[in-house]
């Protein structure tokens, strides 16, 4: 099944993905540290609720996590062109939960920021809490699995080692539209693949992954417990703008997409952002 975190008539709403429709689910509004698998399976459908997606608001899929956890350097292609050593523990940073945009919000060019890059990645969605996950039990705390784009100000990330000023940009980072659930989607032949302007810039598929997303599980919550609605954005592959000659920044104007084959697709437009006189 598929779900997404949705305002209609004022109402937030987690709704079931029916065709081009959601049916709500009574008792919850929004996807979140109250959202266990067991509580996604067994809400109550209100089909007299039934609505049209495109006449609601898609928020980010999961708006307010309670911890959101990025993974670098994921990908051989990536770490290759950035130069650097194969890594043999995962490189993590956070982002916060107003980092998050809907899945069709714009994404706002900071006005401090003249390099501002797209990174596709897969976010994971946890539903059961647990500490020192082992990787052979990861599987039965995923609620399920959405798209993301990583959303980068290099100008700001390599100001100094440590990348958070960079990634943890407020409404930068586009998540949704949906969560699938993992007996949906086969991750194992999914691609992945980023779309500037019609241009293909990034795509590889989730099978190269160098850390894979139960060593992920089992790595983060071996120093903090995992909650349900906690997002791990899985990192990005090869073909980021920064590391391309010559470089590819975003634009005022430009079309970005992000795209996991059976999991959805983010598009957003990008613009530059209104400073008041």
């Amino acid at each position: 099944m598929a779900y997404m975190t949705y305002e209609h008539r004022g109402a937030r709403r987690v709704g079931e993905v029916q065709g081009s429709a959601l049916v709500p689910l009574r008792g919850l509004t929004e996807i979140g540290p109250e959202t266990t698998v067991e509580a996604l399976a067994e809400a109550e459908r209100d089909t007299g609720g039934r609505v049209e997606i495109d006449a609601v608001r898609l928020l980010p899929v999961v708006p307010n996590p309670s911890k959101v956890f990025c993974v670098g350097l994921n990908y051989r292609e990536h770490v290759t062109e950035t130069k650097r050593e194969l890594p043999t523990y995962p490189v993590l940073f956070p982002k916060f939960a107003d980092s998050l945009l809907g899945a069709y919000d714009d994404i706002v060019l900071p006005s401090e920021s003249t390099q501002v890059d797209y990174e596709g990645e897969l976010a994971v969605i946890i539903g059961r809490p647990g500490r020192r996950i082992a990787e052979a039990d990861a599987g039965e705390h995923i609620l399920g699995y959405s798209t993301a784009n990583d959303i980068t100000m290099r100008d700001f990330q390599y100001k100094t080692h440590q990348w958070m000023q960079g990634k943890a940009w407020q409404a930068s980072t586009p998540l949704g539209p949906s969560l699938v659930t993992p007996t949906e989607v086969d991750l194992s032949t999914a691609g992945i693949r980023t779309v500037l302007n019609g241009e293909k810039v990034q795509e590889s598929d989730l099978s190269m992954l160098i850390f894979s997303i139960p060593r992920l599980i089992a790595e983060i919550s071996t120093f903090t417990t995992l909650a349900p609605g906690d997002v791990i954005l899985t990192g990005t592959p090869g073909g980021v703008g920064y590391r391309r000659d010559p470089q590819l920044f975003l634009h005022d104007g430009d079309q970005v997409s992000v795209e996991i084959d059976g999991v959805g697709v983010v598009r957003n437009l990008v613009r530059s952002e209104v400073v008041p006189a």
